[in-house]
């Protein structure tokens, strides 16, 4: 599978092949924090504020995110959830 796509024109389907790919690709880490994907994020992340009103129903109910550019839609590599709400509340990422 070519790396990365765009998110945006990927189904639900394949935004799941492609975050497994990376995860893959990661060896198993995510890419933002470098803990283990399948674990709990790093403890910096852990204790950065994260406004749960600014995401939708469910978010953080999927342990996994395939973070992407909210610019150009082009996928970045696999992370947890709650990495992916600090890469976006406090980066713009």
């Amino acid at each position: 599978m070519k790396l990365p796509q765009n998110y945006n024109a990927l189904t639900w389907e394949q935004r799941k092949t492609v975050r497994e790919e990376y995860a893959r690709i990661q060896k198993g880490l995510c890419h933002h924090c470098k803990e283990p994907i399948a674990g709990n994020p790093s403890i910096k992340v852990m204790q950065t504020p994260v406004t749960g009103l600014l995401f939708p129903d469910g978010f953080f109910g999927h342990p996994t995110h395939l973070h992407h550019s909210h610019e150009t839609g082009e996928t970045i590599g696999a992370v947890h959830a709650r990495c992916n709400a600090v890469l976006w509340e406090h980066h713009g990422e």
